[in-house]
């Protein structure tokens, strides 16, 4: 019986297992974020590899570029006390919350601005005594 920690995958199988596509794996290992073993010609994906994935999918989600990702891991061997990578990642995360935060302020600003145009349309169709208002 294999222990957990000597678990392998096949692309096709990480991918299933991390709700991708073989093509997003192959897209992360192309990009230098993930390096497999081979087990003749096939690549052949560790538990950590699977780690990193989650690492890398969860980055992206939260919209951090590649860059940012990739200077992450690099962090995560070099520095066995992780000190440095959580405070690159702590900074990255406060970047990344004031600029969602402005863009809510944005988003904010033309919702009202296209909500006023909306009344005043309205308003023009019913002034010109038009029956239907989509």
């Amino acid at each position: 019986m294999t222990k957990l920690d000597d678990r392998f995958y096949t692309v096709p199988e990480l991918a299933e297992n991390l709700g991708v596509t073989p093509r997003t794996i192959r897209f992360y290992e192309q990009k230098g974020l993930v390096e497999p073993q081979r087990a003749g010609t096939t690549r052949v994906y560790t538990r950590q590899d699977r780690a990193r994935m989650l690492i890398i999918l969860r980055g992206k989600r939260l919209g951090f570029t590649l860059r940012e990702i990739a200077d992450y891991l690099d962090l995560y061997g070099a520095d066995p006390t992780q000190a440095e990578q959580i405070k690159m990642l702590l900074t990255r995360v406060r970047d990344r919350i004031d600029a969602l935060e402005d863009q809510r302020q944005a988003l904010d600003v033309t919702l009202d601005e296209l909500r006023e145009i909306e009344q005043q349309s309205i308003d023009a169709l019913k002034e010109k005594e038009l029956d239907s208002v989509p």
